[in-house]
């Protein structure tokens, strides 16, 4: 392997450390805030050189893909216990006490890396054409930060709701994918960064 640069280092130990703690890889937009790059032209310079170095792969040119070579890409069969949230309480962290109305063990492959992760039962077909249905199982990756497009479940006045998220200049828009829905809007300054409980990675649907 040929030898890196410092910002080159210091990139790959950013993503490293990231899929370590988080259980999956920084956004182009996370490395370059956390690099002082602005554009996501100038991230993609330095993955580039990594992979070429053969520091880094990845499938796709999504971030997410990312996974460095001496990172274990073994995805172990075991079983992991999550918690299963019900009703959400404004003010309170999602995985408080009293949020938690169960515990449900399941096949660790079923959500991947992710470290933490709750499941919620999904009320409403808001989302029905994106393949969630009212009823289904939906597995969450806790975070409070998301990419445009992803699929959330946010915070919305007194329920929890599962909406694709379009972050806009002075409004986020919160899109269903279902008939007779409509889009949530509501204002940048109004939105706390705590409302945003998580991004959708999975969904299990009984037969």
């Amino acid at each position: 392997m040929q030898g890196l640069t410092k910002r080159q280092e210091k990139v790959l130990d950013y993503i490293t450390s990231s899929i370590t703690e988080r259980g999956y890889p920084p956004t182009l937009r996370e490395i370059g805030h956390h690099m002082g790059i602005r554009s996501t032209n100038g991230v993609n310079d330095h993955l580039r050189a990594l992979e070429r170095k053969g520091y880094l792969k990845r499938e796709d040119m999504k971030s997410r893909a990312l996974r460095p070579v001496n990172v274990d890409d073994k995805k172990p069969h075991d079983n992991v216990r999550i918690p299963v949230v019900g009703k959400v309480t404004a003010g309170q962290p999602v995985l408080s006490e009293q949020n938690i109305e169960d515990y449900l063990t399941v096949d660790r492959v079923l959500i991947g890396g992710a470290k933490e992760v709750f499941g919620m039962w999904v009320n409403g077909d808001a989302m029905r054409n994106a393949g969630i249905h009212n009823g289904d199982f939906i597995f969450v990756r806790k975070q409070m930060f998301a990419e445009n497009g992803d699929i959330v479940v946010a915070l919305l006045g007194d329920n929890a709701a599962v909406r694709y998220y379009h972050p806009e200049k002075e409004h986020i828009r919160f899109v269903p994918a279902g008939d007779h829905h409509a889009t949530i809007l509501v204002k940048r300054q109004d939105f706390l960064p705590m409302q945003l409980l998580g991004v959708v990675i999975g969904v299990y649907r009984r037969l």
